[in-house]
C-alpha cells in the first residue's frame, strides 16, 4: 500500500470504530441506535469514498452498503431484529468498501454469534435458541424457494416477545469491527 492509501484505510477504520464504539455504549444504554448516528455516518462514508477513490470508491461504497446492510434487513423482517443496526451496518459499509466490508461482516456475524451464544448458555436457554436459529434459517430459505409466496409457519421467539432472550447488537458489531480492523492491519 501506499502512504496515501494507508492514510485513508486508517482514517476510514478510525472513524467506523469511534462510531461503532458510541453505537456500543448507546445501544447497551438505550436498546436502540439512532438515525443520528447512523444517517450523518453514511452520507460521509459516500463522501470519503468520492474523496479517496473516485467513481469506483463510490461504486464499492454502495456494494459493501447493501452487502453489509442487507442481512440485518432480512434480521428486521424475519426476527424483529432491530432497523438502526440495519442503517449502522450499510453505514459501516458505506465507510469500509466491499473489501473492508467483507472481512468486517464475517469478523462481527462470528462476535454476535459467541455473544449471543455466551447469553444463551447463562441464561440456560441454549437449546431454545438453537432451535430459534433453526427454524429462521429454515422460514428464510422457505421464504427465498417459494419467492416470497408462502411462509413456513414454525413458533419461533422474536426480539418482539417478552420473554425473548435478545442481546443489544452494537456491542457485537464493535468487537467485530475490532477483530475486523486488527485482522486487515496485520494482513
Amino acid at each position: 500500500m501506499t502512504s496515501t492509501t494507508e492514510s485513508a484505510a486508517l482514517f476510514q477504520w478510525g472513524v467506523v470504530l469511534v462510531a461503532s464504539l458510541v453505537a456500543a455504549l448507546w445501544d447497551l444504554k438505550s436498546r436502540r441506535i439512532p438515525n443520528l448516528l447512523t444517517l450523518p455516518l453514511l452520507a460521509a462514508g459516500f463522501i470519503q469514498a468520492v474523496w479517496f477513490d473516485g467513481f469506483d470508491g463510490l461504486k464499492s461504497s454502495l456494494l459493501a452498503m447493501v452487502f453489509l446492510g442487507l442481512p440485518y434487513v432480512v434480521l428486521f423482517v424475519f426476527a424483529g431484529g432491530g432497523a438502526g443496526d440495519a442503517k449502522f451496518m450499510a453505514a459501516v459499509g458505506a465507510w469500509l468498501g466491499l473489501p473492508g466490508g467483507v472481512v468486517a461482516l464475517v469478523a462481527i456475524s462470528i462476535c454476535a454469534v459467541v455473544l449471543a451464544l455466551c447469553k444463551a448458555i447463562f441464561a440456560r436457554r441454549f437449546f431454545e435458541v438453537l432451535n430459534n436459529i433453526r427454524v429462521m434459517m429454515v422460514s428464510f430459505m422457505f421464504f427465498l424457494s417459494t419467492r416470497g409466496a408462502a411462509k413456513y409457519a414454525a413458533p419461533m421467539e422474536t426480539a418482539d416477545d417478552e420473554t425473548a432472550l435478545t442481546i443489544p447488537y452494537g456491542p457485537a458489531i464493535f468487537a467485530g469491527l475490532v477483530v475486523a480492523a486488527v485482522y486487515s492491519w496485520l494482513s
